[in-house]
């Protein structure tokens, strides 16, 4: 029995292979990402894809210079695509019904290692982000989450308390739904907060963007809007996308948290 359990688990493994690419984006070093249709396009994170045209390698060692059509650093998603053909698009699992103690397998590029797979437990799964007790490296960002039949339930992005973060899957599909139109002239990274609640990192800010207008700096964390805990990733492109003028932006700095209003009109649109 454990024969078999090592075979198939030998399989999926390299299957998720298959569907995983090497993104090098400037002189950043090296990410992952997820080909996520068969059109060649891949999910990957925004902190991995900082450059407009980065280099996508894929597991058989073909490299393409791919474009990047969606950038959404307040969720830390971007899209790319390649023109190429015989592609692995990954199986897309359903992360909202990943149950905790369930097993589950990443694979990425971490330190340099080609399609490098670990595997670990669901910790947590509360809809704003996966947690996993597995081991996670640089260069594993953007790459996949997968339960234990191969089907990808969400893309990885950072390392907390030794825990693994990732973006569910079915964030990703809803921010390729189109819930990424708005930004604000920053880039973002998920903190989770606690069980119940996340925050969204201010990594850099963009000369002449809204952040910068309404006073917002690199380690400040956004937390809310309104007395509304953001529980997901998505949570702040929703407000901007759905509100009619203003929102009232919370935000944490240090230990001293203010608000500042973000006028949806000087918002600008993602590109």
């Amino acid at each position: 029995m454990m024969t078999q359990f090592n075979d198939e688990l030998s399989a999926v493994a390299a299957k998720l292979r298959q569907s995983t690419v090497k993104i090098k984006s400037g002189g950043l070093g090296v990410g992952s990402g997820v080909i996520w249709q068969a059109d060649g396009l891949i999910i990957t994170n925004a902190h991995v894809a900082t450059s407009q045209q980065p280099t996508v390698e894929l597991s058989d060692g073909r490299v393409f210079a791919a474009v990047r059509s969606h950038f959404d650093p307040q969720q830390d998603l971007a899209v790319l695509k390649i023109s190429a053909t015989n592609l692995h698009p990954a199986t897309i699992g359903n992360s909202d019904t990943l149950r905790v103690g369930e097993l589950v397998l990443a694979v990425g590029n971490p330190l340099g290692d080609d399609g490098a797979f670990t595997m670990g437990m669901v910790h947590s799964n509360h809809q704003q982000a996966v947690i996993a007790d597995l081991q996670l490296y640089p260069g594993n960002s953007g790459g996949c989450l997968a339960d234990c039949l191969g089907r990808v339930v969400g893309i990885n992005t950072m390392i907390v308390n030794g825990l693994a973060v990732a973006i569910p899957s079915n964030t990703v599909n809803r921010f390729l739904s189109g819930n990424h139109r708005w930004q604000l002239g920053v880039t973002l990274q998920s903190v989770v907060i606690d069980r119940h609640s996340l925050g969204l990192l201010v990594l850099s800010v963009l000369p002449g963007s809204v952040a910068e207008t309404v006073g917002l700096q690199i380690g400040d964390v956004l937390i809310g809007v309104a007395g509304r805990l953001f529980t997901k990733p998505d949570d702040l492109a929703k407000y901007l996308h759905y509100s009619q003028e203003s929102i009232p932006l919370q935000v944490l700095r240090g230990r001293q948290q203010f608000i500042v209003d973000i006028a949806k009109k000087n918002a600008v649109e993602a590109t």
